[in-house]
Formats: C-alpha cells, sequence, structure tokens
C-alpha cells in the first residue's frame, strides 16, 4: 500500500520555486505585510490549491495559544435531548469559526475523566459537560486551565456556571392536570437518583400529585437507569404485580418511553393509549409522537435556546469576563396529545 504523507509548507516552496519562508508568509496571509508580488502570492497559492495544502492547526493553536475548539461531553449521543442540543451547538460553533469536539461518558463518572482528559490533551479552549460526578473537585481544578461550564446538571452545591431546564416546575404542570383527570393511580419510571435531573423531575412529580389533591403512595415511585431496557424492565414489573395497567405512568425520558412503548406492543396492550384507559406522559419530546396514533403528552425541552445559552456563556468565560447569575433555569414546554 502507497504511503500517505501530508504536504508540507517546505514541499509548497519547492514546488513553486520559492524559499520556505516565502511561502509561510504567503499561506499565512502575511503577503502584504512583507511586499511579496503578486504573481509569487499566486503561484504559491495556486500549488496549495492543486495539493489540496491545509495549515497544521495544532502548530497554529500553539503559536495562538488557544484551538479554537470547544469540548462537549453528554452521557448519550442517542439521548435525543442530548443529541439536539449538541446539533444546535455544532450549528453555532460552526458558525462563530469554532469546532465543536463532542465525547461521550455513559453516565460513567470514571469514563467521564478519561473522556475530559483526551480532549484537554487536544487543547480545547473551553468544556461544557453534562456531569455525571457527585463533587465538582475535579471541574474546579480544571477550571485553572480552562473555562468550564456545567450543562443540564449540577454537582452538588457547586458554584460552577450552569444551563439548565426547570424540570420540576414543567413537570408538575403536567402531571397536575392529568392527575385531576381524574386518576386513583399514577406511576412514575425514574433514572438514577445520585443525578440532579432525576431529582428534579421526581420533585416536579410530587408536587403535581400534591397540587391535584392526590397523596402519593410509595409503590408508585420506580428507578433505575434511563436506558430503554430499563423501562422495558419496569413496565414488564408492574404490569406483572397488577395484572392489568396502571391508570397512568409518567416516564421522566424519552428513553425509559421506548421501553415502556417495546413492552406495551409485545403484549398487545397500545389499544389502552389509544382509549385512554391507560394515561402516559413523559419527560423529553419527540416529533414521532405526533405521528403515533396515541396519547401520549411530553415535555419538550428548548434545546435551541439551551445551545444558545450555553454557546453565550463559555464564549464569556474564554474572554475572562465574570458571569452573573451563574445558574441559568431555562423554561420547557408541555405537548398536550391526551386533552
Amino acid at each position: 500500500m502507497e504511503e500517505r504523507k501530508r504536504i508540507t509548507i517546505a514541499d509548497i516552496a519547492k514546488l513553486a520555486g520559492v524559499s520556505k519562508t516565502t511561502a509561510s508568509m504567503v499561506l499565512n496571509g502575511r503577503a502584504s505585510t512583507f511586499r511579496i508580488k503578486e504573481e509569487t502570492r499566486e503561484r504559491v497559492m495556486a500549488v496549495a490549491r492543486e495539493n489540496h495544502y491545509s495549515p497544521n492547526l495544532h502548530a497554529k493553536s500553539l503559536q495562538a495559544n488557544r484551538s479554537d475548539a470547544i469540548g462537549l461531553v453528554i452521557p448519550d449521543l442517542t439521548n435525543f435531548g442530548f443529541a439536539s442540543i449538541a446539533r444546535e451547538l455544532e450549528k453555532l460553533c460552526r458558525q462563530a469559526g469554532l469546532q465543536l469536539l463532542i465525547a461521550c461518558s455513559e453516565d460513567d463518572p470514571d469514563v467521564e475523566r478519561q473522556v475530559v482528559d483526551g480532549l484537554v490533551r487536544r487543547q480545547i479552549d473551553g468544556l461544557i459537560v453534562a456531569s455525571s460526578q457527585t463533587s465538582d473537585e475535579f471541574y474546579q481544578t480544571l477550571t485553572k486551565q480552562i473555562p468550564v461550564l456545567l450543562l443540564d446538571r449540577h454537582i452538588g452545591q457547586s458554584a460552577l456556571p450552569l444551563v439548565l431546564t426547570d424540570a420540576a416546575k414543567v413537570t408538575a404542570d403536567l402531571i397536575e392536570k392529568i392527575a385531576v383527570s381524574p386518576v386513583s393511580e399514577f406511576y412514575y419510571f425514574g433514572g438514577q437518583l445520585e443525578l440532579s435531573p432525576s431529582r428534579h423531575r421526581l420533585a416536579g412529580f410530587e408536587l403535581g400529585l400534591k397540587r391535584a389533591g392526590i397523596e402519593e403512595n410509595p409503590e408508585w415511585i420506580r428507578h433505575r437507569d434511563y436506558q430503554p431496557e430499563s423501562g422495558y424492565e419496569m413496565m414488564q414489573q408492574l404490569h406483572q404485580e397488577l395484572g392489568r395497567l396502571p391508570e397512568a405512568l409518567f416516564t421522566a425520558s424519552y428513553t425509559l418511553l421506548e421501553g415502556v412503548l417495546r413492552y406495551l406492543k409485545e403484549h398487545n396492550c397500545l389499544e389502552a393509549l389509544e382509549s385512554k384507559e391507560m394515561r402516559l406522559a413523559t419527560f423529553d419530546n419527540h416529533d414521532l409522537l405526533d405521528c403515533l396514533p396515541l396519547n401520549i403528552d411530553s415535555v419538550a425541552q428548548d434545546s435551541e435556546k439551551i445551545a444558545q445559552t450555553s454557546f453565550q456563556l463559555i464564549r464569556l468565560l474564554l474572554s475572562s469576563q465574570r458571569v452573573t447569575p451563574t445558574s441559568f433555569a431555562l423554561d420547557a414546554n408541555i405537548c398536550w396529545r391526551s386533552q
């Protein structure tokens, strides 16, 4: 196999018949400063285009002490909410001439540290992270090198800048309206309680029941993780325990909803949703829910607003400006399909 070789400034200079210094000045946009002839400039640029030359970004970042790259760490790219935010952030970075480097932590603190270290080694200028850590010590140390912005999740009482959805407020509004329909039971499937979104969504669920005048039963609350398999297994267990479907169920993520729907389909129970025999609602929204003959209400986070706010804040932090306030809780919308 023929060995590939990246073309260098020295190669460009040789092919154009100029010195390496002259080629460097032209390729780095400094030809006018050093009064290099237009004919020479055109010859050098023509050779560069013909050979698909691109500058060594690592070398340029070392010279400028910046890489024009932002790191983003999220748990899982298959999570529609995080994927939507990542898509919007990438577009904003691209339009600003920045590169967004994305890594996944799998909600594992050790993997998270590993991928963050990898991004830092690639000389990122700043980091946006949806963290699974229980302490901010790691990131407080990292802020001595680069700015860090927390996304979607807070870490304990950390004072690091943070952008998230006001999950408790919107969840309470959704649960209250469904609960007063009325229902006599309302189950909850959630993820890891050590993650702040899990606690916020559960708090909203409990507040919604309280507003509706329904006394919460501890048996209604069930937790695992946010994988579809967990939604499937919790639905299977609940169906077996009750010997029927529950009157109402809230899943704390779209991924858990996926597992629930797969179970209901496999057991020929989807008609219960169409007839409203079972009320189903979820945190997170997907356009696919509008295409189904099912009555599933959902919380739609404002991914575009989250991305815009995060981008604005990381740009401020990159320019060493103070961010006040440090925490931004954004509103979400409810997509009603059962009303």
